[in-house]
């Protein structure tokens, strides 16, 4: 099928060459010049504009987005919308907050317009190993584009899972287990790389569990990966970002009363992470200094 990219990052620009494998032809758009240049080839048409893009489209125009949450999205909607007509698709694959999305459809369906929201894992092993799809829309909007969704998905790997809106909010929880998994690991290898006991190879420990462990998994041997290259991981900063599905997650489990201690904990965490010095810590050793005369480390 046809179908447009905008946004050539590092999941866009992936999806794109997967989907060229797949026999499908791209229109693609970047700010970037460069991105637009590195992505040039057979099956690929760049476009000058994001108003351009739906212009090299013929009838039924599918356009995907696949940009960072937020007004950006906003934005390229705006812009596309105006060349598209009714019956055309806009699809949003970036890791939007699930309101966002129920608001684009309802004025995009007032347009005539369908929205798909569709919540894309797998990173940056997607182009080889295949994305997981959780896809949102109307069935007809989602059957029509489900040859390109089979061919970006691993086996088993893509799912219509409700209505515009269904995706993005299987994907923002998807990404709540997510963060309570990577604490978990983190704070295992942690106390081991903290032993007074025993001097430990954190690589060869995680090369064992991923062979007949319960705790084995990708994200055990992704750990294996990194530890390969520096078992001591000295070269990187212990500053963890967070893009915005872990708080949505929590935000929505305190909204419908569902308690989620581990991934709220593993929120907090990486806001930990990102403090060279915490003032909370600063006043518990002033007021454990008054109560009860305990010594505090100064300057």
């Amino acid at each position: 099928m046809q179908l447009a990219m905008i946004g050539l990052g590092r999941m866009g620009g992936n999806m794109v060459r997967r989907l060229v494998q797949g026999g499908h032809e791209l229109v693609v758009y970047d700010q970037s010049a460069e991105a637009i240049k590195a992505h040039a080839g057979k099956g690929i048409t760049a476009a000058k504009s994001i108003a351009g893009v739906a212009q090299q489209l013929a009838p039924r125009r599918v356009v995907w987005i696949m940009l960072p949450a937020g007004e950006v999205v906003d934005q390229a909607i705006h812009q596309v919308l105006p060349q598209l007509a009714r019956g055309d698709i806009i699809i949003d694959g970036g890791n939007s907050n699930y309101q966002d999305s129920l608001r684009r459809a309802e004025a995009l369906e007032a347009k005539g317009i369908e929205f798909v929201d569709a919540g894309v894992s797998g990173g940056v092993w997607g182009l080889e190993a295949g994305y997981c799809l959780m896809v949102g829309g109307s069935a007809a909007a989602v059957q029509h584009c489900e040859p390109a969704f089979k061919s970006l998905a691993a086996a088993n790997g893509y799912a219509h899972v409700g209505p515009s809106g269904a995706g993005h909010y299987v994907k923002m929880v998807h990404n709540g287990i997510e963060y309570g998994m990577l604490q978990a690991y983190a704070e295992g290898y942690e106390i081991l790389h903290a032993s007074q006991d025993f001097k430990l190879q954190l690589g060869q420990i995680a090369k064992l569990w991923n062979h007949g462990s319960v705790v084995r998994s990708w994200l055990n041997e992704l750990a294996e990966r990194a530890f390969a290259r520096d078992d001591q991981l000295a070269g990187i900063r212990g500053y963890v970002e967070d893009s915005g599905e872990g708080r949505w997650t929590v935000e929505e489990a305190m909204r419908l009363n569902v308690p989620t201690p581990v991934i709220t904990m593993s929120l907090l965490a990486r806001f930990r992470s990102r403090q060279t010095e915490s003032f909370g810590a600063k006043l518990i050793a002033a007021l454990r200094h008054e109560f009860g005369g305990h010594a505090v480390q100064t300057k």
